[in-house]
């Protein structure tokens, strides 16, 4: 059931904050946890707690976040839906994924945080309910399975099998360990069917290379 806090696609600002982090991507649905600490992201999270709490998470073309670096074209806003705040100064938030967006054009900065204008409408659908379910989900779990278990990856398997075709996949998609470049492009793929194939496709990958077959502190 869809949250009464989350905003519709009509609501969704024509502004919004980035929070450029590399390795860290999160969907529509997913929880993503984040410890703020540097002053500029302090009042990044502070800026968006006093409008609508949307933070866009997105991946900077290079290793580590920098004001400087170039960003992914694409990247989700993440509703923040529980915060706390901490006697040395810190802010630690939960971003719950709402909804994709390609960058259009990146805005002066404010108060050391970045803003850019989104185009949310070639995701319109990551704030639909309705959307088409796993085509092959028992060979998507194998591949799963292979991989956490070269991997080493512990996962509560009772939840993760009762859980929603786009559940899962944007769960995986966020947490799992893979690639920048590879959670990058799953962001990147709009239709459930297209990224749990691509999903599947790098859990086979990394499975073989690994035996012949990721909270981040900002």
């Amino acid at each position: 059931m869809r949250s009464p806090f989350l905003q519709r696609l009509a609501d969704l600002p024509d502004v919004l904050p980035i929070f450029p982090l590399s390795g860290a991507v999160v969907l529509p649905g997913v929880q993503l946890p984040l410890n703020i600490f540097e002053p500029r992201y302090l009042a990044l999270v502070q800026a968006a707690l006093a409008s609508d709490h949307l933070i866009g998470m997105v991946q900077p073309r290079g290793p580590a976040e920098d004001e400087q670096l170039e960003i992914h074209r694409v990247g989700c806003a993440g509703r923040i839906t529980s915060y706390s705040e901490t006697n040395d100064g810190r802010i630690i938030v939960v971003l719950t994924g709402l909804c994709r967006f390609k960058v259009v054009q990146e805005l002066p900065m404010q108060d050391g945080f970045r803003r850019i204008k989104p185009d949310w409408q070639a995701f319109a659908l990551d704030l639909e309910d309705d959307e088409a379910g796993l085509a092959e989900r028992d060979r998507f779990m194998g591949s799963l399975r292979a991989f956490c278990d070269r991997r080493s990856v512990e996962i509560p398997w009772d939840d993760v099998s009762n859980m929603a075709d786009t559940d899962l996949v944007n769960l995986l998609c966020t947490h799992l360990p893979l690639d920048a470049e590879d959670k990058q492009a799953l962001l990147e793929t709009a239709p459930l069917g297209e990224r749990a194939t691509l999903m599947r496709g790098l859990m086979d990958m990394s499975a073989h290379a690994s035996g012949l077959g990721t909270e981040h502190r900002h």
